[in-house]
């Protein structure tokens, strides 16, 4: 990450800037940084009590640091002290914040602030010396050209209402299509860690992507998202795992968000699969999603589920347009389509049809059901729906030019022989 253009306050005196100093707010904190200042040779003493209200009052009147460690523990308003610290910092200098309050919102305030990296204590050594690391290499990284912003990359996530539903595969199925068909660079997010099939289902390597961003969220950057996705083609790009089941996943939020905020500036088309055990603890990613996918097998379990996603998602995502996918739609239902409309009280969007020699053929040959098979029902079904969760429009079909002559021509010829036959027939 490049250095934030954070500080714009004094120049300090023209007084030769120090490489590191902290302002700190607890003994553990201060010991465990002590250490790793230690390892780096530089002066301990540069570590002081009295966190950023004595920060800023030190840096009023001397020359700032390039890399300064505040504590926020004591702060009332912490963004309204980041502010002030700005105001007496000098441009470049990268500020990693320690807190107490463990919160998504006050991350992302805290980085849209300019802070570099924000940690919540108790610290250990080895959190406070990757952080530091990232700060050294973002200081000997040349910053970025200011450019204009862009709008974020759209955000459709899928969720499965019952196991076996197939949400998976339409979802990389999904997202496969937006970037082969539709031509969108699009990032596929798997969150499935334990047993999600997306470097599966494409025949790749999974690689430690998901859980390096995860575990390190002040790394995430464009050039971080560039090297730890897999690269499936030149516009779809996947970052998922395969965790082993002893390792349970419940990430950090804030970690999250800023991942994905990172790659909704990367990717014109951020799609996500998101397991429906997690859709209870993580309400903001959905309140973040353009589209959200309900997908649905027609049994009685689904009925009953979709009405208790669908009323959650009204509380905690109103914003979002939800999509209901009736998937591996067959001869063999157990609940009618009529019925489970009535039931769920709304229309099902899209009914994608079962076609098990399409899906089997996709599966054993590591494709997707548009490779194989293009021009399926399924597929076409499919392609629609995708065109519609990614606001694509559907592109109006065009008549040939030879065929409209042609077509004239022989509406013109059928019309001059059907008058040559009535002649023929009124002189008979």
């Amino acid at each position: 990450m490049n250095a934030p253009a954070f500080m714009n306050g004094g120049d300090g005196g023209g007084e030769e800037r120090e490489p590191f100093a902290a302002f700190l707010s607890d003994e553990p904190s201060t010991e465990a940084l002590a250490t790793v200042i230690e390892e780096r040779g530089w002066d301990t003493s540069r570590i002081q009590s009295g966190g950023i209200a004595n920060a800023v009052r030190s840096l009023a009147l001397m020359a700032s640091p390039y890399i300064l460690v505040i504590d926020l523990s004591q702060s009332q308003d912490a963004l309204g002290d980041i502010s002030a610290l700005a105001e007496v910092c000098e441009p470049g200098t990268i500020v990693i914040a320690l807190g107490e309050v463990n919160d998504v919102n006050l991350y992302r305030e805290l980085l849209a602030a300019g802070v570099f990296d924000y940690l919540v204590k108790p610290v250990s050594t080895d959190v406070l010396r990757t952080s530091l690391s990232h700060a050294e290499e973002a200081l000997q990284t040349e910053p970025e050209p200011v450019a204009q912003e862009s709008q974020p990359g759209r955000f459709v996530s899928f969720i499965g209402l019952r196991g076996g539903a197939g949400t998976s595969t339409l979802a990389i199925n999904s997202a496969w299509l937006m970037a082969n068909e539709m031509d969108l660079k699009v990032g596929y997010l798997d969150l499935d860690v334990n047993f999600g099939t997306s470097a599966l289902a494409f025949d790749l390597e999974p690689g430690r992507g998901l859980a390096d961003a995860l575990e390190n969220p002040g790394r995430v950057d464009s050039l971080f998202i560039e090297r730890a996705m897999l690269k499936q083609s030149e516009n779809l790009s996947i970052l998922g795992a395969e965790a082993p089941l002893s390792e349970a996943f419940m990430p950090d939020p804030a970690a999250l968000t800023h991942l994905i905020d990172e790659m909704r500036q990367h990717f014109d088309c951020v799609v996500m699969e998101i397991p429906r055990h997690l859709v209870g603890h993580y309400p903001f990613l959905l309140a973040e999603s353009a589209e959200i996918a309900l997908v649905a097998d027609m049994t009685l379990p689904a009925v009953r589920d979709a009405l208790r996603v669908q009323g959650f998602l009204q509380e905690v995502a109103p914003k979002a347009k939800v999509t209901l996918v009736a998937n591996k739609v067959g001869s063999q239902l157990e609940v009618s389509q009529k019925d489970f409309e009535t039931a769920v009280e709304r229309k099902i969007d899209w009914a994608i049809p079962l076609d098990a020699k399409v899906a089997m053929g996709a599966a054993k040959s590591a494709k997707m059901m548009a490779q194989v098979a293009s021009s399926s029902k399924c597929v076409s079904t499919l392609r629609n729906m995708v065109r519609d969760l990614a606001g694509v429009e559907t592109p109006a079909k065009k008549s040939s030019i030879f065929s409209s002559l042609f077509g004239a021509g022989s509406k013109s010829q059928g019309k001059k022989t059907g008058q040559k036959k009535g002649k023929q027939k009124a002189e008979a």
